[in-house]
């Protein structure tokens, strides 16, 4: 049982003492980590639900441990403790981490390149890869959004170089707002349109001073109506296109003004 194993390049070689040494720090370093993660699920389960997030974090965190520890024990016993194999470990892992993490340098290099050419900015709401929301941080790998859901979404720099960037605000606090609406042909056009510019002139979310333009655009179905204002404060958009759908509906009710009807198909 100590006839050497023969191995390649700069691992020596190992006798079948010591690869049972090696499988068994590989089994004890399973068992472990198993144990580790159903003793921090249990403890998630009875601490006070403030602090759940926070033990559940622990899990990835002693997988790394007990991963690097057991590194720490095997490589010893395989690499021959020369300087030209600790030269040839040095590049080997060199290489493998050059390419692990091309994506992670070209992400850096990306965040510093949105942080000199300013291309979005803490406050902001851009919308990239179908994903809108306002910037809360931008940090060296990714940008951090939060949508109108209240959602968090971390968007890698690296989308910069293949992805079109939508910034609504570019560092200003307003941005333009659109509500739509979709009316009956048979209707007075000018004064609908007068009517919708007045509604969004009243509305308190409206920054002052900023122009009003309404869209008219004749479909098929009836006409499509787009009114276009500035909201004052730009977390307040969707407060303020709800504000401007609400009373321009009322206000077109008054006006006796029907909504279009698409015809829908019915297949059997």
């Amino acid at each position: 049982m100590t006839e050497p194993v023969t191995a390649w390049g700069i691992v020596r070689k190992l006798t079948w003492e010591e690869v049972l040494v090696l499988v068994g720090v590989l089994v004890a370093a399973w068992l472990a980590a198993a144990l580790l993660r159903w003793l921090i699920r249990q403890l998630a389960e009875r601490t006070p639900a403030r602090l759940r997030l926070m033990t559940l974090r622990l899990l990835p965190l002693s997988r790394l441990a007990i991963g690097l520890a057991a590194v720490v024990i095997i490589v010893p016993r395989l690499i021959e403790p020369k300087f030209q194999n600790v030269i040839a470990l040095v590049a080997s892992l060199g290489v493998a981490f050059a390419f692990a993490f091309k994506d992670y340098a070209s992400c850096l290099l990306a965040g510093l390149v949105t942080v000199l050419e300013n291309t979005y900015q803490p406050g902001d709401w851009i919308e990239v890869d179908g994903t809108y929301g306002e910037v809360k941080s931008i940090g060296l790998r990714a940008v951090r959004l939060v949508t109108p859901d209240d959602t968090e979404v971390s968007v890698p720099h690296l989308r910069l170089w293949s992805a079109s960037i939508f910034n609504a605000s570019s560092g200003s606090r307003s941005l333009l707002c659109v509500a739509e609406f979709y009316l009956d042909p048979e209707h007075e056009a000018s004064v609908v349109r007068a009517r919708l510019t007045e509604v969004a002139r009243q509305s308190a979310y409206r920054k002052p001073e900023s122009p009003i333009v309404v869209i008219v655009l004749e479909k098929p179905w009836g006409t499509h109506y787009r009114l276009k204002a500035y909201v004052k404060e730009s977390r307040e958009q969707f407060l303020f296109i709800t504000d401007l759908t609400v009373r321009g509906k009322e206000a077109l009710r008054v006006l006796g003004v029907r909504c279009a009807h698409a015809t829908y198909a019915v297949q059997e």
